[in-house]
């Protein structure tokens, strides 16, 4: 039987004077927590694509950036390679979908946790040989990432607002940095496994700078519809990503998949995080105990980068032969 309505009425003001039900949660906050799981899907998605390129790449012929198109046809011809693209495709876009539900830092702490996973999946799926030292370097990255995660301060719903000022310099910097670790370790003649270090470093910046676009791009159309994908920071975009795409192929060749991985999602994560707050105004830690932890937080990625690179004798080990895939 029906209640009249203002029993039912009465009951819900005196439900609530009394502490009541607790209250739903609210949409910003349910746009929160599923970015945030997209972020989760996007991170292990994306660990997998890597060692799946990898194992695609050290069997296809050297990049090389003066043949741009025959060295993206050699990379495609391998199946490896062709199927770490397709599930980095599908991390990409979920990726994308969180940004567009959660702030930029939030999404990219969350996916740094996924560098713990790096060496669990080298060792457990993909046969690869993971030295103590890296268990340990990878081990701290991802405390050091996932320390960063627990002291921003909590937030609710994607702000997609910038200074242009601040998003222009700020990007200008990066593409700047990464220019540099491209070419300079090849111009200064370093080994072979350093100039993969600087590659794996350069395409994290790059993959930052496409995130950053990214997000820029949301708010944007947010605003003015498709037409905003005509925005300068749809070529930003692509270009950087061009660029992480065979600067991280050619890492994968040259370098360990273990210290190669490690490092470019750590850098990309830095990177977006520190464009979250510097460019879209993401809040920071206000109290001492906060900006400490943060503080600790960046000298273990930064500690954690010398002991990722595997010892040279295992470097210049041969590397097993990649199996067909079926």
């Amino acid at each position: 039987m029906l209640e009249p309505g203002f029993v039912r009425f009465d009951r819900e003001i005196a439900e609530r004077q009394a502490g009541g039900p607790p209250p739903r949660a609210s949409p910003p906050q349910m746009s929160l927590n599923l970015g945030i799981l997209l972020a989760l899907i996007s991170a292990l998605a994306g660990n997998a694509a890597f060692f799946l390129k990898h194992r695609g790449a050290v069997a296809a012929a050297p990049v090389d950036i003066r043949h741009p198109l025959r060295s993206a046809i050699g990379l495609w011809r391998s199946r490896w390679f062709a199927a770490g693209m397709a599930v980095g495709l599908v991390g990409w876009l979920l990726h994308v979908a969180a940004l567009t539900l959660a702030p930029l830092s939030v999404v990219q702490a969350v996916i740094a946790g996924g560098v713990a996973l790096i060496a669990v999946m080298a060792d457990r799926l993909f046969g690869l040989r993971v030295e103590r030292r890296q268990w340990w370097g990878v081990g701290l990255t991802a405390v050091g990432l996932m320390l960063l995660a627990v002291t921003m301060p909590r937030v609710t719903g994607a702000s997609a607002s910038y200074s242009l000022a601040a998003l222009i310099s700020f990007e200008a910097g990066l593409l700047g940095v990464g220019a540099l670790l491209i070419i300079g370790p090849r111009a200064a003649g370093a080994r072979a496994e350093h100039h993969g270090i600087a590659l794996a470093a350069a395409s994290g910046i790059l993959f930052g700078v496409c995130s950053v676009s990214i997000k820029a791009l949301s708010g944007l159309v947010g605003m003015q519809g498709a037409i905003a994908l005509l925005s300068p920071w749809t070529a930003v975009a692509l270009l950087a990503s061009a660029s992480a795409f065979y600067a991280s192929a050619r890492s994968l060749q040259v370098g360990g998949a273990v210290e190669v991985i490690a490092i470019t999602g750590s850098a990309a994560t830095i990177c977006t995080i520190a464009g979250g707050v510097l460019v879209f105004s993401d809040p920071m830690p206000g109290d001492p105990l906060g900006i400490t932890l943060q503080a600790i937080a960046f000298l273990l990625v930064i500690g954690a980068s010398a002991l990722t690179p595997a010892p040279r004798a295992a470097l210049v080990a041969p590397r097993p032969a990649a199996a067909p895939l079926s």
